[in-house]
């Protein structure tokens, strides 16, 4: 195949931003009922044979990779541990050896029963969830009580660097609630190679709360690190890196710290990314309330080269990039549990 062809059938929108990172949603449920992802009142879930089976998951990963070129691809929720056929997806994904990072984002729960099998099966990229180091805290945030049983699990991962040579540790900022606890993620790092701790602006969806008062940006976070600590900013080696990386100027802090700033300074124009719902809905941005059916395409009489075809007209609609802040909190779309993260 020439490279003139081969560029016309890559996932390229109007803007010429390639794609080749396809983030799943394997599941509508939670063990956990995290405040800016799940409304109180919860959220009604789709019925069962909605939601996209292993094969369905996996027949889409293979248009995605043989079509797109898609080489990384994360697996969320809800919470994807839960799902009972988590091991054979990793296993059926890795069957692709042009895919080069099989991701998962967990809120670490069931890591503990999970971790050695997922390495096993082609898992190589962990991402546990932990938006404070307060019992208490944690419990209110989650409303649940899993704190120790989180803590206990990131250790474990932490401790198996030959299966996980990068752990990262996502936290939602939010004004009045962790950004007390800001120079404590830090401390993390002190003599964890293996260790990152991402810092994320706190972002509105459907009945999260969200509300400007406690909306914390980058630059606040940063402010209050650096009256404590002496930071260097780091080389961004991925042009499509979501994150600014930093890292404390002392040999004994081996890990490092990065900021994920969709709000603040907002990375539209490297995005990289599409989205498949666990209810199989295709969504070219986080933040667009727009969707198109994959699962009904699937379950149709379409071929693999026509359900393509759809994701690519699809994607080539793509916005530049999203709403503005002020904008933002006010346009209509699902709770963040029923996206994926």
């Amino acid at each position: 195949m020439s490279s003139v062809s081969r560029r016309s059938t890559l996932l390229i929108d109007s803007f010429n931003r390639l794609h080749n990172y396809l983030r799943i949603s394997l599941t509508e449920r939670c063990n956990l009922r995290c405040q800016y992802c799940m409304p109180e009142k919860g959220v009604d879930l789709s019925p069962a044979n909605h939601i996209l089976t292993t094969n369905e998951i996996l027949r889409l990963i293979r248009i995605f990779t043989t079509y797109g070129g898609i080489n990384k691809i994360r697996l969320t929720g809800g919470e994807p541990t839960i799902r009972r056929d988590l091991i054979d997806i990793v296993h059926g994904i890795r069957s692709y050896p042009s895919i080069k990072t099989i991701g998962i984002t967990t809120n670490g729960v069931l890591l503990h029963r999970l971790l050695e099998p997922l390495a096993q099966a082609g898992l190589n990229s962990l991402n546990i969830s932990l938006d404070s180091l307060v019992k208490e805290k944690f419990e209110f945030l989650t409303r649940r009580a899993a704190f120790t049983r989180v803590l206990t699990n990131i250790r474990l991962a932490l401790d198996m660097p030959n299966l996980y040579p990068l752990v990262k540790i996502n936290c939602v900022v939010m004004q009045g609630v962790n950004t007390d606890e800001l120079n404590d993620f830090v401390e993390l790092t002190r003599d964890q190679s293996n260790l990152a701790v991402r810092f994320i602006e706190y972002m509105p969806f459907s009945d999260n709360k969200w509300t400007e008062r406690k909306y914390f940006p980058y630059e606040a976070m940063l402010k209050i690190i650096k009256q404590k600590y002496n930071l260097e900013k780091l080389h961004q080696e991925d042009k499509n890196d979501t994150t600014k990386w930093y890292r404390v100027k002392d040999n004994s802090y081996q890990g490092k710290i990065g900021f994920i700033t969709s709000m603040s300074e907002h990375f539209c124009s490297t995005c990289n990314r599409v989205r498949i719902t666990a209810d199989g809905q295709l969504k070219v941005c986080l933040f667009d309330n727009k969707e198109v059916s994959l699962r009904d395409a699937l379950r149709s009489d379409l071929n693999d080269e026509e359900i393509y075809s759809l994701i690519q007209r699809t994607l080539y609609k793509k916005e530049k990039e999203h709403l503005p802040v002020n904008i933002l909190p006010t346009r209509e779309n699902r709770p963040m549990i029923l996206i994926g993260g």
